[in-house]
């Protein structure tokens, strides 16, 4: 998608609407950077008190900053990728040492061969139920949890089939860039000089009326905003949790299309040690499956190690009642991998814990089994007034990413504008 090219085009389009765009992450950022530079009136009503929705940096806690949220470029052709480029920001492929936790040990060699869950024909059962018809035993299931992580889900509900479907369609790239800096330093310096004064923040979004000639919006304080148009962008479970009362109601086949799209628990906590007693990145285990040498691609040099949990792994952990609780779950279990050296050499954590996070309440989309088209509903916009964007809306392939987000605020608006122009 080239941002330029649409913009020109769009630009020979009157348009002389008010646009409210809710939500103040990457895909509502970028749809009021592209409105700004379309001349339209718009503005950004945020739930929370700051901007930058999954996308959010930690200063202080290493000698180098730190991405509490989306934290990896996917690939260097897309719209984050040509950022970069025009930035000069400096990134590093990512290619961290592996470990794997399998039988008791710690070894390089993969025990799985994850070819088996990326076949074309899959069936529409779960990655956990696929492992078993091949034959992978309970012990291979730190493993397995460890690569649907990865891709947003608990294995027992990411779906074989629509998951490989789904990233058919990606074009980004597959290696994986790690930020010096951040990847929200990024997002800031391309996009909030341009719309920071139309944000409106601690403004969460109750109700929306769109049953006359202008949209009539609610927030939790009883303050109500006029718009022509509208572009929601907030996190799928949002729309599905139902936060958000629309009059009139939406149509089913979109409610419905909005259950079918999963998004689960999701915590990131970070270990900071006086020594580095770890290769890298390890793999498989029963408390956390996913360990990330955080360092890794930074110019700082503090050892700090990420416990990446997502679906049922997050979920128990936060069973366990507080943060210090959690924190010493995940150091037991590496005093297990690499004998005692975590309680030894451990000094802080911080906890970053999507799930709770009011407004977000997760990490990122993925394909439950039996999803179908439910992308494709729930993007399509309705009643002439309503567009739909964030990374869950993406349904290029590019879901579960910052540049999937992006490219959904330009879909949405070019709809929009596009809907403007007289017909042929």
């Amino acid at each position: 998608m080239n941002p330029e090219k649409i913009l020109k085009k769009l630009q020979k389009i009157s348009f002389s609407e008010n646009v409210i765009i809710i939500g103040a992450g990457a895909a509502g950022l970028y749809a009021g950077w592209l409105l700004d530079r379309l001349g339209v009136d718009y503005t950004i009503l945020e739930a929370s008190p700051v901007y930058g929705g999954r996308l959010a940096k930690l200063e202080g806690f290493a000698d180098y900053p730190i991405d509490l949220g989306a934290q990896w470029l996917h690939g260097k052709k897309s719209l984050a990728g040509d950022w970069v480029k025009e930035q000069g920001a400096e990134i590093k492929a990512d290619r961290s040492e592996e470990a794997y936790w399998f039988g008791g040990r710690l070894t390089k060699k993969p025990p799985l061969d994850t070819e088996i869950f990326e076949q074309e024909d899959l069936p529409d059962i779960s990655f956990q139920e696929l492992a078993r018809e091949r034959g992978l035993g309970p012990e291979f299931d730190g493993l397995i949890t460890a690569l649907a992580g990865d891709l947003g889900a608990s294995p027992g509900k990411l779906s074989a089939y629509y998951n490989v479907l789904e990233f058919d369609s990606w074009k980004s790239g597959s290696t994986d860039y790690k930020f010096s800096e951040t990847f929200f330093d990024l997002m800031e310096r391309q996009l909030i000089p341009v719309v920071r004064n139309h944000i409106r923040l601690n403004r969460p979004v109750t109700e929306i009326d769109y049953s006359g000639k202008n949209i009539i919006l609610t927030d939790a304080s009883g303050e109500r905003y006029k718009a022509g148009k509208l572009i929601i962008t907030v996190p799928i479970t949002i729309l599905q949790q139902g936060d958000i009362r629309f009059i009139p109601e939406l149509p089913r086949s979109k409610r419905l299309a909005f259950s079918k799209i999963g998004m689960e628990p999701a915590i990131k906590i970070f270990m900071k040690f006086r020594e580095r007693f770890y290769p890298g990145n390890t793999f498989g285990g029963e408390v956390c499956a996913a360990y990330i040498d955080e360092q890794y691609g930074k110019t700082g040099s503090t050892p700090v190690l990420l416990a990446y949990l997502i679906g049922e792994q997050a979920s128990k952990l936060m069973a366990l009642g507080s943060d210090e609780a959690m924190t010493e779950a995940l150091i037991g279990e590496l005093d297990l991998m690499f004998g005692g050296q975590a309680s030894a050499h451990f000094e802080d954590a911080h906890v970053q814990n999507w799930t709770t996070h009011p407004w977000i309440r997760g990490g990122y989309s993925y394909s439950l089994c039996g999803m179908a088209n439910a992308r494709s509903v729930a993007a399509k916009p309705h009643a002439g007034c309503l567009y739909f964007a964030g990374e869950a809306m993406n349904t290029r392939g590019h879901h579960q990413s910052v540049h999937g987000a992006l490219e959904s605020g330009l879909q949405a608006v070019k709809m929009m504008i596009r809907r403007a122009s007289p017909e042929p």
